[in-house]
């Protein structure tokens, strides 16, 4: 594990782009791989408190990617294929490694109560619409879709904050 709170929150952050941009160019099995060598380097380097993040990281993986699911299945994402899917591999993997940072790098978020309400219904649809534009996934109706990832931020991320804090309180310095 790396000493410095600063190096491993740098080393966070910079696994965290490294695994998005890995499943956006690489949709499907080999993104989501990817991602897996990131979570293990993540647990190796970063991680203080193993068992515990583990258990954070699965929990908002489930209702990341069970959101996702509802948004295929609701048209509000689509993969290009015209199915109805359950969450790509891909985009289960980019919740996993988000999750990450939660307890990292985007810890600092979490530190004003105010703050996650304010800077989620814009990064989260953001993210969406990036990955849009290099064609890992479609927004059929671009104001819409926008308009609902952006709802479906404001609950989410508030309430994962919420989660770490009172289910896993160690995971919050």
């Amino acid at each position: 594990m790396i000493a410095s709170e600063t190096a491993r929150n740098v080393l966070n952050f910079l696994l965290f782009q490294a695994g998005w941009f890995a499943c956006v160019f690489y949709p499907g099995l080999i993104g989501a791989g990817i991602v897996v060598i990131f979570l293990v380097l993540h647990f190796v380097l970063v991680s203080q408190n193993r068992m515990t993040e583990l258990q954070f990281i699965g929990l908002g993986t489930v209702v990341g990617s069970v959101l996702d699911g509802i948004w295929f299945r609701t048209g509000i994402l689509d993969d290009g294929s015209g199915q109805v899917m359950l969450t790509p591999p891909w985009l289960v993997a980019i919740w996993a490694i988000f999750m990450t940072t939660l307890s990292h790098s985007l810890d600092w978020i979490s530190k004003k109560a105010w703050l996650p309400f304010v800077l989620a219904p814009f990064a989260g649809p953001f993210a969406y619409w990036s990955a849009s534009q290099l064609g890992a996934v479609q927004l059929p109706d671009l104001l819409p879709s926008l308009i609902a990832l952006g709802f479906g931020w404001l609950g989410v991320f508030p309430l994962l904050l919420f989660a770490r804090k009172t289910l896993y309180p160690e995971l919050v310095r």
